[in-house]
């Protein structure tokens, strides 16, 4: 359950990153609700998941996580370059993210 968590975290990690932009300095009052909503909710899922994995891992890969997810949907929303080396790198981060999960394990 508590990778379940982390990546539940990273998800609304994603959503409040990508909201601060459709807020425009929060001032569009519905993305700055749901900004402040998943920025809420992504500690949540995340205290959750440190519960029984250790916080470095779980903390790298919910960033990780979120620093890709939000580098793609501003790539392919927003968009920002899309420069080989840039996607090699956002790679790296990935690969590095499955290493984590696949060489960490939960305590009970």
């Amino acid at each position: 359950m508590s990778w379940l968590y982390i990546f539940i975290a990273s998800i609304f990690e994603i959503t409040w990153a990508v909201g601060l932009k459709y807020s425009q300095g929060f001032t569009q009052i519905k993305a700055t609700v749901l900004t402040l909503i998943s920025m809420a909710l992504t500690y949540v899922f995340l205290a959750l998941g440190v519960k029984n994995l250790p916080i470095g891992t779980a903390y790298a890969v919910w960033t990780g996580i979120g620093t890709v997810g939000t580098a793609v949907y501003g790539m392919i929303y927003f968009d920002e370059p899309k420069e080989v080396l840039r996607i090699i790198f956002i790679l790296l981060i990935f690969i590095g993210v499955i290493g984590l999960h696949l060489t960490t394990k939960t305590s009970s």
